[in-house]
């Protein structure tokens, strides 16, 4: 990758981000009572989620909704009906693209189809809210940023939590300095799976009501698996757990949590990440490991990603199962979706803080669809700009990379690549025909 088609370096970023009330985002801006209708790809879990959240936004107005799976479709229909909205219900994402009438689009599609769909939406004039992770491919992400710039977007990504005030809070200790000198961070999830985990169904035919080869879309063609697809299983889909679609829990939990490194950190990449990790325990038919170890070396300090599915004791005194923390030389910041909590050192004389049980500090979806709206009418930088996820999902990709190449990464990024050639080729997206990414 050339120099003039990477995202720009960091020391850059400061000056693009004034751009947003500038040169970049030149598109009109609305007034303050016009409606910003919205179409919604994908209405799985978090499609469904997003949905509901976006008619709690007076500013928006959802039109339309589409999903390759009927179920969903009539799903998110008769919810918007709930709520006393009317949408039109479509089967191809490429229709909501191209019409004129919609304003924006959510994608909250399986991760393979994050990184079309953003910049196919971008070409057609849309804002776009993308769930997280931004792409599956590296070289996806940039994409991604280059078509919001390049087409003047509003482009949300879904880590949401940057819109909580646990997570806001978070950042403004470090900002302050009341941690002292930084050098080690830590992100962790635990939990404890059954050992047959999502078990082994065969290869079979799909339900007669999902478009399974639009489902597939760029990733390779194969056979329909209940697993592949997932979205039948308690909790979240099983399609995360196979590399043709997804990252597995470092791209599922991980952005998550090294997201908020970044939120406090201004954005900066690590420079080196070496990662470790297996199916050590579970006998299912998914790829992605069930125990892994990520180090990633920042500039100025080293972080740890930790994912513990086979054991679920909570780390700290703090009893909880996950979440990021900072170490400094006076105090620890820990943050999550509960709280954050400042825990000084010993004779620091810093003063041990709490935050949590907050219901205003704790909302975090709301007020994050909230602030795509008023960007989208203002073309000001959003609380989480493409950018931001992209840099973060790309340090988890790097992570998976390490991992599955069995290869220290070193990180170049002038070129937005990784040094070592035996694992440049990896960073490339594959799209099946006849899927094209293109700028």
């Amino acid at each position: 990758m050339d120099n003039q088609s990477a995202i720009p370096r960091r020391d850059v970023l400061a000056a693009a981000a004034t751009a947003f009330t500038t040169s970049l985002f030149t598109g009109s801006i609305r007034g303050a009572n016009d409606k910003i209708t919205v179409g919604f790809i994908g209405l799985g879990a978090m499609g469904s989620g997003n949905l509901g959240y976006s008619m709690k936004v007076p500013e928006l107005q959802p039109v339309a909704v589409c999903d390759v799976y009927q179920p969903h479709l009539d799903r998110a229909v008769a919810a918007a009906a709930k709520g006393g909205v009317t949408v039109k219900p479509v089967k191809d994402f490429r229709d909501i693209i191209a019409d004129k009438s919609i304003d924006a689009v959510c994608v909250s599609t399986p991760d393979h189809w994050h990184a079309y769909m953003t910049v196919e939406a971008c070409k057609a004039g849309k804002d776009v809210y993308v769930e997280k992770p931004s792409c599956t491919y590296v070289e996806e992400g940039q994409k991604m940023v280059q078509a919001a710039r390049k087409y003047n977007r509003i482009v949300q990504a879904g880590t949401m939590q940057r819109s909580g005030g646990y997570f806001k809070k978070a950042a403004e200790l470090v900002a302050s300095g009341v941690a002292g000198d930084i050098t080690y961070c830590h992100t962790f999830q635990s939990g404890l799976t059954k050992k047959t985990g999502w078990g082994n169904p065969p290869d079979s035919d799909p339900p007669a009501d999902l478009n399974w080869d639009m489902w597939l879309g760029p990733a390779p063609k194969v056979p329909f698996n209940a697993n592949r697809w997932g979205v039948k299983t308690a909790g979240f889909p099983t399609f995360r757990y196979f590399w043709d679609y997804a990252g597995g829990a470092m791209t599922d939990w991980g952005v998550h949590l090294i997201d908020p490194l970044h939120q406090c950190f201004h954005e900066v990449m690590p420079k080196s990440i070496v990662a470790l990790g297996s199916k050590f325990y579970v006998e299912d038919n998914t790829q992605t490991p069930d125990t892994m170890e990520a180090t990633f070396e920042y500039p100025k300090f080293l972080a740890t990603y930790e994912s513990r599915t086979c054991n679920p004791l909570p780390l700290f005194a703090l009893n909880q199962g996950y979440g990021s923390v900072i170490h400094g030389t006076l105090a620890t910041i820990f943050v999550n979706r509960g709280g954050c909590w400042l825990i000084p050192n010993p004779k620091s004389g810093v003063q041990e803080q709490t935050w949590e049980k907050d219901s205003e500090m704790s909302q975090m979806n709301v007020p994050h669809w909230q602030n795509w709206a008023a960007c989208i009418k203002s073309r000001q930088k959003p609380m989480s700009e493409i950018e931001t996820c992209v840099r973060s999902s790309t340090t988890c990709l790097l992570a998976n990379l390490s991992m599955r190449f069995q290869s220290r990464l070193d990180w170049d990024e002038q070129n937005w690549t990784v040094k070592q050639d035996a694992v440049k080729p990896h960073l490339k997206a594959r799209y099946r025909k006849p899927w094209k990414l293109e700028v």
